[in-house]
């Protein structure tokens, strides 16, 4: 067993350490990914402040940039990345774009091919095609990462597009966030596009070397990072597993943040087992979305929820597309993955999980002034919805995986 996953628990955590410990037997070690010590994290609170980051870390490119990304949109913000990518084209830096086709099927081809005339190498992913099989039809490439010389890398929960970046006001306006990683953790992430590239082109990208004594000679940081990542190859769904791992880890508080919540039975289970044995239980999640059917679906769940003692709230303001849990004071999971079957089934996805108390507390206290303005959702008021409501909650719920 893989007991670097697990930080060693104060006294208090003696308990929380035997739970998990006893759920960890019976999980296979290939679900159990590597820890990467000593990693540099910084929290990107919103759109604004992640783009800038974003846009300065490609301006600083020296060798490779490698982008996935499930939505890029014709936009301001679009068009900003664009030209830093053909920027970094024109001073010596090979820059390697891999898109969801059908994520991007609203942004017209002429991006894509100006990119490539300029010398972006771009791989559209799961363009359509029979050869696969139906059932292929249906895989996202949802992931969103940037990797810029092997040495820095941005994750969360942003697309590329106005309403992510804080151009577009409210009520278009996407409420997001992601991080930045400075570490030796980059380099797992470079193997992961990697592979991803593979599977669509047949070979893996020729990539020049990292020099692995970089961050022995730079100031690294103190936070430990795993990354899961997932995708339907897998015949076991590493996003769901580790999602229920660090759910059964929490001893005092879970605060979970998902804008698709189409959990299903077993993360339902592992959330009202929490709350049973004394975890405060905490959901944000949307009161509007741009997928409206989502929130019949994810609502149909929330009788279950709070006649289990957990607390829901939704976030009217802005349309909530953060995807965050946080467990107890010091592991957070961040990335692209919502709590949904897509999620767990369909997509290709990439989530860190952190060990850092100083950065988690960040992400609590940004959410925690969320909530005292979100709505709180009572067994009361949710049980007066009309009939109508109801009816159309039970007859989507039936077709949830597919959501």
């Amino acid at each position: 067993m893989n007991t670097a996953y697990l930080k060693r628990p104060s006294s208090g955590r003696k308990k929380r350490l035997a739970r998990l410990t006893r759920l960890l037997e019976h999980v296979s070690k290939q679900l159990l990914p590597p820890i990467h010590r000593g990693n540099q994290v910084t929290f990107l609170a919103d759109g604004p402040a992640f783009f800038g980051a974003f846009l300065n870390s490609i301006r600083s490119a020296k060798t490779f940039v490698l982008m996935e990304y499930y939505l890029i949109r014709d936009d301001v913000t679009g068009s900003s990345v664009a030209n830093e990518l053909i920027a970094a084209v024109e001073r010596g830096v090979r820059v390697l774009l891999i898109y969801d086709y059908i994520g991007c099927i609203d942004t017209p081809s002429s991006f894509f091919k100006k990119l490539e005339l300029q010398g972006v190498e771009l791989v559209p992913f799961n363009v359509p095609s029979f050869r696969r099989g139906i059932r292929w039809f249906d895989r996202r490439d949802h992931r969103k990462m940037l990797i810029v010389d092997g040495h820095s890398a941005f994750l969360g929960g942003l697309n590329i597009g106005d309403e992510y970046s804080g151009i577009k006001a409210r009520p278009d306006h996407f409420r997001d966030l992601g991080l930045s990683v400075h570490g030796n953790a980059v380099r797992e992430l470079i193997s992961i596009f990697s592979e991803t590239w593979q599977m669509q082109k047949e070979q893996p990208p020729e990539l020049p070397a990292v020099d692995p004594a970089y961050h022995a000679n730079h100031e690294t940081g103190k936070a430990d990072i795993s990354f899961v990542s997932g995708g339907p190859h897998q015949r076991s769904s590493y996003i769901r597993q580790a999602f229920l791992l660090n759910i059964a880890s929490a001893s005092e508080n879970l605060l979970i943040v998902s804008p698709y919540f189409v959990p299903g039975p077993r993360i339902i289970r592992s959330l009202l087992r929490a709350a049973r044995r004394g975890v405060r239980v905490r959901l944000l999640l949307p009161a509007r979305s741009d997928v409206w059917i989502v929130l019949l679906v994810g609502r149909s769940s929330y009788e279950t929820l709070l006649r289990g003692g957990i607390e829901v709230y939704e976030l009217e303001d802005d349309i909530l597309h953060a995807k965050v849990m946080l467990v107890d004071t010091e592991r957070t999971i961040i990335g692209s993955a919502n709590l949904d079957q897509r999620s767990f089934h369909r997509n290709f996805e990439i989530n860190a999980v952190i060990d850092s108390s100083a950065f988690t507390q960040q992400i609590r206290h940004t959410f925690e002034r969320e909530l005292v303005s979100a709505s709180r959702i009572t067994l009361a008021n949710h049980e007066q919805r009309d009939v109508l409501t109801r009816v159309l909650e039970k007859l989507i719920n039936l077709f949830g995986w597919f959501l």
